[in-house]
């Protein structure tokens, strides 16, 4: 399009009914609070971060929505950032039935060319991706709410939710969890992950063996599934994914990415876009 806002934009059009059965949920809450909790708790449902998961921290005076992006930053996951930050406003004001404004909005990347389509209480190079709601808009009420809708359709999403736990294998529990402790030139140990998930080590190692696989396998195969991903969908520089996926430097990523897939990133890059 041309447009490096286009994420602000499509952001403000968006709606509850999008996210599926989390959203159509979140639409029935009594509150904004309610709401807001039920998109962050059912993320799942309809949407997959490999680098971590969106989070609700309240407090005396409000609470921060927080999503989880990765970086370095270009125009792609900037643009997921707008768009899903400036979604949740939208979303939380047509529920409410009235403009809900976040006291403050912070970026984690530096002010980008479009600054001036931000709200004027943003501020750039921050330590999150997140934005601030008083209690008072968090209290606004759901003229739509309807309490024993919410409650059967909270049922269904944590019905939902728990069947999704409850398929994963261990293996795949180990692979989610990766996502987020991969970056920065170091990769994640079976004992960072061990302590994750509360076990020991040698109880993780025997379980996976079990299920007739190794910890270096789903490392590896975690690594391959978010380099494919980062190359065919982001404009990211190879030394840009090699960091991101905890490698030491870009040739021993575009090393084992040929070991993995049979041609270099740069040919993957130019038969998948």
């Amino acid at each position: 399009t041309g447009d490096p806002a286009l994420g602000l934009r499509i952001g403000q059009t968006s709606r509850l009914s999008q996210a599926g059965l989390a959203g159509i949920t979140a639409a029935q809450a009594p509150t904004v609070r309610e709401a807001a909790r039920t998109l962050i708790r059912f993320e799942a449902l309809y949407a997959a971060n490999y680098r971590g998961q969106s989070s609700f921290h309240e407090d005396r005076e409000g609470a921060w929505l927080r999503f989880y992006s990765i970086s370095p930053y270009n125009a792609y996951n900037r643009f997921v950032v707008d768009s899903l930050l400036t979604g949740w406003l939208r979303q939380l004001s047509v529920l409410a039935g009235q403009d809900v404004r976040a006291q403050r909005l912070e970026i984690e990347f530096a002010a980008p060319e479009y600054a001036d389509h931000y709200p004027a209480n943003t501020s750039f190079g921050c330590e999150h991706n997140q934005l601030r709601l008083t209690h008072a808009s968090l209290s606004l009420r759901n003229p739509e709410h309807c309490p024993s809708t919410w409650q059967h359709l909270l049922q269904l999403c944590e019905q939902e939710l728990e069947r999704l736990t409850r398929i994963r294998t261990l293996a795949e529990r180990v692979s989610q969890l990766l996502g987020p402790l991969l970056n920065g030139g170091r990769e994640p140990t079976l004992d960072e992950v061990a302590a994750c998930l509360k076990m020991p080590a040698w109880t993780l190692r025997r379980k996976l063996t079990q299920e007739g696989t190794q910890f270096r396998s789903i490392l590896n195969d975690t690594r391959r599934d978010l380099a494919q991903t980062y190359i065919r969908d982001t404009e990211l520089a190879f030394g840009e994914i090699a960091y991101l996926l905890g490698f030491t430097s870009a040739e021993a990523f575009q090393r084992a990415f040929k070991r993995w897939c049979a041609v270099t990133p740069g040919e993957y890059r130019r038969t998948n876009r």
